[in-house]
């Protein structure tokens, strides 16, 4: 082994513990990035084996009612490789022991055989049988949230009619990796179930004999889906079709589409936070090593060795480092991968995970640190590199001591002796102590990111559920009624109030730039639901026009007093050109409203609802559902508490355990920081500290000055950490925007003062190793003077 080989393992043994301090910030932003690439690509691939497996269609349609033979038409369109048929409905569902009404999606798979398309991953039981007409098949999440098992029964209103149907299965479906029931947000297994149903039977249900309502096509490999979109709107336009769309748009892919992209933007913006703290700290500990050893080096020189080698030389120093933090990352990153890739697995209800994170994921992560902490401690090995070996021989040139801008001042003369101290050596090399106080705030930077989505949650849950949702329930109704039905509504058991409104599938064009989402169309004078900003500006409905989401508006590219073309994609179908009169920001969803009444007539259906809005007195809830249930014309409930419930147990499972993570990262962050700091300024100042001991400063009085110097630099980071961690909030909250989210940036003074408190735990811990250090410090040994 080289001489210069034997000497890096010394410093490696030497200097364990600043090391491992910095190779676990190192870990820390290679696990974050390994458990994102991982995460990414384990679900990508599991999304991928998982349409394919059971082939999920490429083009989805729905019509009113059309005849089987047209699926041969369908089928003989360029590129279409295999055509489905199906009747789809949605039904009242009456659970046993849950006294809310249910909301059930049939859906139709073939008596014999498995469906071509859309295939079910049958998880207990079997399929539906033929001459079975009261058999089903349901969802897993909906048969575990009811405790229902193979054997037990349910009642379903179907067409109006009551029948009693016969659980002889539970499967998961391609189709409904996202299963979310109309007008929610969030899955709710409790309210919203599906349910597969023998073809014969549902065509029976609802007068569907030799018809369908809904097809579902693959398409044979390089085809664009929008050509064969255009030519399968064409015939399905006489049968009230309202429009196919590709897989890209098809609810549930969407939604996980969208969850994967959010993913990706954490991916980046993260570990390259803890990646540039990593270089820091080894430039850090680096230059002063190097400080410390001069007339080593210039020995080195003397006898021969290049500037090569010696760069070199500490060059495998910053690789040891950051080797051992990358192989640190990778397991702890492949552990939180499988973790985090469970989690999104148990959420989406894939049948079957693959977690086989690829060697890409590994390579780009070692790569990435490497490179971060090389060319972070680039500027310290050039030095080691450019000292002359007579200059590096010789003492380093004394400091120039003089006055200081405090000196005489009456804070100076306030101070004592050892305040004194900590304030000239802070004083003395002040980017060196800015640069100790940057790395503490960013630790507190990631905390207040962290923690403020908790924050952020709250105000969305606020803006959407409570200031412009004041109905306790909204009824949905098969179809449009006369706005008579309010009369039997506001004769229903508690019901106080109750206000229509309806809702309609349309497609926006502006030029070039489509968007396919709905009109809600709402009365001016309406109390349960309003048209609101995240302000509080409250927006009337327009006699005419439209009140477009801010987000929309940028989509569309449209601003007000432009004009949108807006498609209807039910009923008659008017194509009709609508002046934009308004936009306002919303934080969920791409949502555009009209006056009721122009809704209507646009429609060309007078004085019609779809929906209907309610203020129930809380002790007649169950009066109401039973009420409810037996109503024909009810195709569905939402309740807003449940709605509130739900959203907060689907972000509070994920936001607990993404804000948890980075509470450790960030105390690791914090750490290693304050650790290497104390330490470096230990070994630099052990002679200093040695000699005020023997002068008779206590060992109390010694610790104040090391540690007070720490203390001084964390009090100075903790603010600018709060500031940094608004601005990275911002940087986060810009990259998560989706059509789905916006995630405003609100964080509570409880943040602030969390992030901070954490922080100066971890770093009171640091503070404290050292004065164990300190401690046993050799008082001989430290004041021997080289010669």
């Amino acid at each position: 082994m080289r001489a210069l080989n034997r000497k890096l393992l010394r410093d490696l043994w030497r200097l364990w513990g600043q090391i491992l301090a910095i190779a676990l910030v190192v870990a820390s932003g290679v696990a974050l990035l390994v458990m994102s690439l991982s995460s990414i690509e384990s679900l990508e691939g599991t999304t991928d084996a998982y349409y394919e497996r059971y082939r999920f269609a490429e083009v989805f349609a729905t019509v009113k009612r059309a005849p089987e033979n047209l699926a041969n038409r369908i089928a003989d369109l360029p590129g279409v490789q295999a055509v489905q048929t199906r009747v789809v409905e949605f039904a009242n569902l009456d659970i046993p022991g849950f006294e809310e009404p249910v909301i059930g999606q049939v859906v139709s798979v073939p008596e014999r055989g498995a469906p071509l398309l859309n295939q079910l991953a049958i998880r207990v039981g079997r399929s539906v049988a033929p001459n079975r007409p009261d058999e089903v098949v349901v969802s897993e999440p909906f048969a575990e949230a009811h405790g229902l098992l193979p054997g037990d029964r349910l009642s379903a209103t179907m067409n109006g009619k009551k029948r009693d149907l016969e659980v002889v299965g539970i499967a998961l479906s391609p189709e409904f990796v996202y299963a979310i029931g109309p007008g929610a947000l969030t899955p709710d297994e409790k309210r919203y179930g599906v349910l597969w149903m023998g073809r014969e039977a549902m065509a029976a249900a609802y007068d569907l004999d030799g018809a369908f309502n809904d097809v579902s096509l693959s398409l044979l490999r390089g085809t664009v889906p929008d050509d064969v979109i255009n030519r399968l709107d064409l015939l399905l336009e006489p049968h009230g079709g309202v429009g196919a769309v590709a897989r890209k748009n098809q609810l549930s892919n969407w939604f996980l589409m969208n969850e994967l992209q959010q993913l990706r933007s954490m991916a980046f913006i993260l570990p390259s936070i803890f990646l540039a703290v990593a270089a820091f700290l080894s430039n850090m500990v680096l230059a002063r090593l190097i400080a410390t050893e001069r007339a080593e080096i210039g020995l080195l020189k003397a006898f021969g060795y290049s500037n090569r080698e010696i760069g070199w030389h500490y060059a495998k120093m910053v690789m040891a480092i950051a080797g051992l933090g990358v192989v640190i990352g990778w397991g702890a990153g492949v552990w939180l991968g499988r973790f985090n890739t469970e989690l999104y697995g148990d959420f989406y209800r894939f049948p079957f995970l693959l977690f086989r994170p690829g060697p890409a994921v590994f390579v780009v992560s070692g790569l990435i640190s490497l490179a971060a902490t090389l060319l972070g401690s680039l500027g310290a090995v050039r030095q080691a590199v450019a000292l002359p070996p007579a200059e590096a021989m010789r003492p380093p040139t004394p400091t120039a001591y003089r006055k200081g801008m405090l000196g005489g001042s009456a804070f100076w003369n306030w101070l004592d002796q050892p305040s004194r101290i900590i304030v000239r050596q802070l004083t003395r090399r002040p980017g060196r102590s800015l640069m100790t106080s940057v790395g503490i705030a960013l630790s507190v930077a990631v905390l207040v990111s962290a923690l403020q989505w908790l924050d952020s949650i709250d105000r969305i849950v606020e803006s959407y559920f409570f200031e412009t949702q004041r109905q306790d329930m909204t009824v949905g109704l098969f179809d449009a009624q006369s706005q008579t039905v309010l009369y039997d509504f506001e004769h229903m058991p508690g019901v106080l109030a109750a206000e229509p409104m309806r809702s309609v599938s349309v497609e926006f064009h502006a030029g070039p730039r489509t968007h396919r989402g709905s009109i809600e169309g709402i009365r001016p004078d309406a109390s349960l639901q309003i048209v609101q900003d995240v302000n509080g500006r409250a927006i009337e409905p327009p006699p005419e026009g439209l009140v477009l989401s801010t987000m929309l508006a940028d989509k569309l590219n449209v601003r007000a007093g432009q004009n949108v073309r807006v498609e209807v994609l039910e009923g008659r179908r008017p194509v009709v050109l609508v002046p934009v009169v308004d936009t306002f920001e919303t934080y969920i969803g791409t949502p555009a409203y009209m006056h009721l009444t122009a809704l209507n007539r646009v429609l060309k259906e007078p004085n019609t609802v779809g929906h209907v809005n309610l203020l129930v007195d809380s002790s007649y809830h169950s009066a109401l559902f039973e009420r409810l249930k037996e109503t024909p014309d009810v195709s569905g409930v939402i309740l807003r508490q449940a709605a509130i419930d739900k959203f907060h147990e689907t972000l509070a499972e994920t936001l607990l355990i993404f804000v948890s993570f980075f509470v450790v990262f960030a105390c690791v962050l914090g750490f290693g920081v304050a650790y290497n700091n104390a330490r470096i300024a230990l070994s630099e100042r052990g002679h200093e500290l040695a000699t005020l001991r023997v002068l008779g400063f206590t060992r109390v009085e010694i610790s104040y000055i090391l540690i007070g110097e720490i203390g001084a630099l964390i009090i100075i980071g903790l603010p600018l950490g709060c500031v940094a961690g608004a601005g990275l909030a911002w940087i986060m909250s810009a990259s998560f925007q989706t059509e789905l989210y916006r995630v405003p940036v609100v964080i509570e003074p409880s943040t602030y003062g969390l992030s901070v408190l954490i922080v100066l735990a971890a770093t009171l811990i640091s503070a404290a190793l050292v004065r164990l250090r300190l401690d046993r410090l050799d008082l001989i040994a430290a004041l021997k003077v080289r010669e």
